[in-house]
């Protein structure tokens, strides 16, 4: 308590204090239609290319920017990895295959953190081994896991009540396969609802009880049906019950398995589909140095990477780089678990800058959190050092543009708005946030930090959509 009055103390008695004890007209009159107290909010808005005054409202308060936390990750990954900075994931063995493709002993599957190692990747890693001249693999599958130190007894994020199978639940992992998702399609005519799913693998069982609805609207189809999962000994069991409306096509991801077990089916079944052979079973361990290298995948390059982490909010991503940089640029005193070590990673990395956010609490680097803080003032300092930085082009183009794209795509479609700026959104159950850059009427572009931690922060969107409108206008609070 003592540190929030200090803090609220020093806000009152700053020299821009005077001039930000009131909102624009058009957020105060927002944020009292949805319920929400002034003091609810915080922003900081700095000029990056003109010569406007910058503007602050609770600016030092801290607060959680529930998705906003991205950019902090995204911009460290960015400078202490390097924008062309690439995940590899091996396959590798003890020795190479005889003359007729047996691999005798184990494989090994070796992961670095990889955020994006899809299906199609997966694929074509399994064409390269079989290109290497393996047929056979007389062995086990090691699944090497050891690139990321994750503590098991950390506890699960509180979902909001939200099932725990979807994918933005799904937690961090070094060998981390398609999201660890099933895609399940739903198709509907007027006899009944079909669903398939992709992979098809028969370790999955669909249990399909969708009935064809008397109308309604296909956009809502997933609100009348409830996906369940279960154990059909010895297949994981997917049970679809409701109704959906003829006529409909549609997609549900859904998490399965745990990573370790997601990635051997995964690899096993396209073995099996490549017409390879395998006798073993899937272990855990670590892949000796000794070993040769069989066939290996790439990733997309970090500055492709973070444009689907910021652009989409990709909390799964997001913690995979996030671990990735405690991973690589930890230090031996840093602690043993990789999410410690990226904690001081990025205290370092902004120590670096002269910045020392006493207030900024670190969990998974996703904002996918209850800890997480920081300061409305603190964030757009950092979006300013990103401005200035060789790498802006890299880290702006990453955010969604506003109106056209990710998670802005349907907010400030209005002419005077759509592609006047790139934003970050976030959004917790009791958290609304925007943060990053837009330009004014004089075509000078503004840093802009917004956070709403309220009870009612979801019927607060409007509020910061009139924030980010009233800079398009006047470039200044009012």
């Amino acid at each position: 308590m003592k540190k929030w009055i200090t803090l609220l103390a020093l806000a009152m008695n700053s020299s821009w204090a005077a001039q930000t004890q009131t909102l624009p007209v058009g957020v105060s009159n927002a944020l009292k239609a949805a319920k929400i107290p002034a003091d609810a909010i915080s922003i900081a808005m700095l000029p990056l290319d003109g010569a406007g005054q910058a503007q602050f409202y609770r600016a030092d308060v801290p607060s959680n920017p529930a998705s906003t936390m991205k950019l902090i990750t995204t911009y460290a990954g960015l400078e202490l990895l390097g924008p062309a900075w690439q995940w590899r994931t091996e396959l590798r063995a003890n020795a190479l295959p005889n003359k007729q493709g047996v691999l005798e002993g184990p494989v090994y599957l070796k992961g670095s953190g990889d955020p994006k190692l899809t299906l199609e990747r997966m694929w074509l890693l399994v064409r390269d081994l079989k290109a290497a001249g393996v047929e056979d693999i007389r062995g086990d599958v090691v699944l090497d896991r050891s690139a990321f130190v994750i503590d098991e007894k950390e506890p699960a994020f509180d979902d909001d009540g939200e099932a725990s199978d979807r994918p933005f639940m799904v937690k961090p992992d070094a060998l981390l396969t398609n999201f660890k998702s099933i895609r399940l399609r739903i198709r509907s005519d007027g006899e009944r609802a079909r669903v398939s799913a992709e992979p098809d693998w028969p370790e999955v069982r669909l249990s399909n009880q969708l009935a064809i609805a008397a109308g309604g609207s296909c956009d809502a189809w997933q609100k009348r049906v409830q996906f369940r999962t279960g154990q059909a000994t010895p297949q994981l069991m997917l049970q679809l019950v409701g109704e959906v409306p003829a006529g409909c096509i549609g997609d549900k991801y859904m998490s399965v398995f745990d990573a370790p077990t997601y990635t051997y089916q995964l690899f096993r079944n396209l073995w099996l589909e490549a017409g390879g052979k395998i006798s073993g079973k899937m272990q855990l361990g670590v892949t000796p140095s000794s070993s040769v290298l069989l066939a290996s995948s790439q990733s997309d390059s970090l500055t492709n990477t973070i444009r689907d982490i910021n652009k989409y909010s990709n909390n799964m991503m997001a913690r995979q780089l996030y671990l990735t940089l405690g991973a690589v640029q930890g230090l031996p005193q840093d602690g043993a678990h990789s999410a410690v070590r990226a904690n001081a990673v990025i205290a370092r990395w902004l120590q670096s800058k002269g910045f020392n956010y006493q207030e900024l609490v670190l969990e998974n680097g996703a904002g996918l959190s209850r800890k997480e803080q920081i300061s409305a003032r603190h964030l757009a300092e950092l979006l300013k050092d990103a401005w200035q930085s060789p790498l802006a082009a890299e880290f702006i183009a990453s955010l969604p543009i506003v109106g056209l794209d990710g998670t802005m795509k349907k907010r400030l479609k209005d002419e005077s708005s759509a592609g006047q700026g790139h934003i970050k959104t976030g959004t917790l159950k009791d958290v609304r946030a925007v943060a990053g850059y837009i330009r004014d009427a004089q075509g000078k572009t503004w840093a802009v930090v917004a956070m709403i931690n309220h009870n009612n922060a979801p019927a607060g969107m409007a509020a910061l959509d009139e924030l980010l409108q009233s800079v398009r206008k006047t470039s200044a609070l009012n």
